[in-house]
């Protein structure tokens, strides 16, 4: 929807009617094109374009097609059958075959049409896709979580900032109203006065074969790994399945699923978990003889000096838990206070005394954003141009959470950490932890 790119249309198509008009034949312009028929017009339209469209990436891609003001015109992916499978969804949905595919994500990058990029790649990608798109004027809706380091999140933070973009992260939770209610609940003291937040998530895997074989034609490998150490491909190793639980491309689901609960968690707790926080804990690591290397569980504490305690473990949720929640899932954010408590996940909300969950809030409390569609919601900030629900600012102070969880875990100590500084107090190893290596020629 910018401005240049809507002037221009306007002046391909007079010239085109007049060129028409001259010649003297008839001819149709479809009712799509002009905003009738329940569409909108072309020019009002916002192009989209998406990069990584894998089960995630196809997933949040349905989205976007089914927003009558946004139109996907470009798919990217490394992967043969996934690019291939996104553009027939997409023509298809048109009913036209429109759609551009491309592998190498940078020339898409380059269409000066395209308005907003999804970016659903595997994680080592994340960060430096969005900030091509960022850096070459698109607004963007990032899957989580956000990148492989610290370093990676303020690189992502500051450029979104610096080309004034719209950023929409990938927790969906704040569109459902359960998790934007427990949160008012919170926020508003509805508990009493906050002191806990217990927090879990599925844990991550182990396996896949560490084999070397003859890398498949149907995948750009030496792409796929991009800023990855160079490895001997292996037939897990980019599965959709696994790749999730190397720590060469991911966190494993401390960060991947953790992020979830955790977003909640720093959304009903506010300032409140904005001070500086002493984090130990313990991870439960797979065998090395697979291909998997993240943790596979852990259980970590996180204690803020504004004097609330986070506990954060993998799943599955301890005993007393299930019995004090009265849940059984596999993942949840519950915030106790000191005249109760309210747990919320995928499956309902729960609440104690049983009161709270018929609270209503009045004109003078605290009341957070509404959104009911996290694409939309998107959309929405790309006209008005206000901050998404999920923007960069939140999204990174969640996804540093999680990443000075998984530091806690594999130094095995309790260290400090300064958000102000977004340093560690106390641990010189720790620090160094906070950026990583890319291999040429990626760089941020």
């Amino acid at each position: 929807m910018r401005q240049t790119r809507i002037n221009r249309r306007k002046f391909l198509k007079r010239a085109t009617g007049t060129a028409v008009g001259a010649i003297g034949f008839p001819y149709i312009v479809l009712s799509s094109a002009i905003g009738k028929a329940g569409s909108v017009a072309a020019s009002n339209r916002i192009i989209v374009g998406c990069v990584g469209v894998g089960p995630q990436g196809s997933g949040v891609m349905r989205n976007f097609l089914g927003q009558k003001d946004a139109q996907v015109v470009a798919i990217c992916d490394l992967k043969k059958q996934a690019r291939q499978a996104a553009q027939n969804l997409v023509n298809n949905h048109y009913k036209n075959n429109d759609c551009k595919t491309y592998q190498d994500f940078r020339e898409l990058m380059a269409r000066d049409d395209i308005d907003v990029v999804l970016v659903a790649t595997t994680d080592h990608w994340h960060v430096l896709v969005s900030l091509a798109a960022v850096r070459s004027g698109k607004d963007v809706y990032m899957e989580k979580p956000m990148g492989l380091s610290v370093a990676q999140d303020q690189a992502m933070r500051e450029a979104v900032h610096q080309y004034g973009r719209k950023f929409q992260f990938g927790t969906q939770q704040r569109s459902s109203r359960n998790f934007r209610f427990a949160c008012e609940l919170v926020l508003n003291e509805r508990i009493g006065k906050l002191h806990t937040i217990n927090v879990w998530s599925p844990g991550s895997t182990s396996g896949g074969s560490p084999k070397p074989v003859p890398e498949p034609d149907w995948i750009d490998y030496d792409m796929w790994l991009g800023p990855a150490p160079y490895v001997p491909y292996t037939k897990d190793r980019c599965s959709n399945r696994l790749w999730w639980f190397v720590s060469d491309y991911a966190l494993g689901f401390i960060a991947g699923w953790g992020i979830h609960p955790v977003d909640i968690a720093i959304w009903g707790g506010d300032n409140k978990v904005k001070t500086p926080v002493e984090i130990e804990g313990t991870g439960v690591w797979p065998s090395p003889d697979g291909v998997c290397d993240t943790a596979r569980n852990w259980n970590i504490v996180c204690k803020y000096d504004s004097g609330i305690t986070m506990n954060f473990t993998g799943d599955p949720m301890p005993e007393k838990w299930k019995k004090r929640y009265g849940r059984t899932t596999s993942h949840g954010t519950a915030f106790e206070g000191s005249k109760g408590w309210v747990h919320v996940d995928r499956s309902g909300i729960n609440a104690h005394p049983k009161e709270l969950l018929s609270a209503e809030f009045g004109p003078n409390e605290i009341q957070l954003t509404r959104s009911g569609n996290h694409v939309r919601n998107l959309l929405d900030c790309v006209k008005s141009r206000a901050e998404t629900i999920s923007n960069v600012d939140a999204a990174v102070q969640g996804d540093i959470i999680c990443h000075i969880s998984d530091i806690a875990i594999r130094l095995e100590q309790k260290i400090k950490w300064d958000p102000k500084k977004e340093r560690f107090v106390n641990s010189d190893e720790a620090n160094r932890m906070l950026k990583r290596a890319m291999r040429s020629p990626w760089r941020l």
